[in-house]
């Protein structure tokens, strides 16, 4: 099975079909793009989760930005989400000073009992890029989201390769995502990335439709060269 992957977000069971129909290998399972992803509601996942046989990934985040607003909450909102079926995660969180906030993750990683995690954005956001993904290969994940830069995939191409280079011997995969373009992946992919994740890019008509199966479908054919 080629470990190529396509992950497309979801807001609801309907973009988790279309996605799914269109291709995609993975969900990541949100709420409230406006905030840039925060923890969905467990009515909602346990429709996603009803709507597609896809991998879903739910993301763990209670307020915009990359610190915990309530590690209590994230960590009620961990056990709910497993107690409807939900398998795998995404989240990530740094300190005032831009490094990963390695406490608050692993008191959530313990309501997770060794699901599958992604440790998505907050990586571009620390203030040492390459020491952030030190921290975050300690804490169990096995993808990191990154666009290599805070601005982007635009700006950050050249982290993004570095990354893909420790993967390895990291014991991570890295997953390009944010504001990802379609001349990018075929250079990506040449560098060894092997993962992508998109949202706006299959949604044609903006966030407040829905996901567009044909535009899922063009970009599995693209990911999977």
């Amino acid at each position: 099975m080629s470990d190529l992957l396509l992950e497309v977000i979801a807001l609801d069971a309907r973009d988790a079909h279309a996605a799914q129909e269109g291709g995609a290998d993975r969900l990541e399972l949100v709420s409230d793009m406006a905030a840039d992803g925060l923890t969905p509601a467990v009515a909602t996942a346990r429709r996603v989760l009803a709507a597609t046989d896809l991998p879903v990934r739910a993301m763990l985040r209670d307020s915009a930005g990359f610190a915990p607003w309530s590690l209590d909450q994230l960590r009620a909102e961990a056990v709910a989400l497993r107690d409807v079926g939900v398998t795998e995660f995404v989240l990530g969180w740094l300190t005032e000073d831009g490094v990963v906030d390695v406490d608050a993750c692993r008191t959530v990683i313990a309501e997770l009992d060794g699901c599958k995690f992604t440790f998505h954005r907050a990586l571009d956001h620390s203030a040492d890029l390459l020491a952030a993904w030190k921290e975050v290969a300690t804490l169990g994940a096995d993808t990191v989201l990154a666009a290599g830069s805070g601005a982007g995939v635009a700006d950050g191409l050249p982290m993004l390769r570095k990354l893909a280079t420790l993967q390895e011997a990291d014991g991570l995969t890295v997953m390009a995502g944010g504001g990802l373009r379609v001349d990018q992946v075929p250079g990506l992919r040449a560098d060894g990335v092997r993962r992508f994740h998109v949202g706006s890019a299959v949604r044609p008509q903006g966030w407040n439709h829905p996901v567009d199966a044909a535009a899922v479908a063009e970009w599995a054919t693209l990911v999977r060269g």
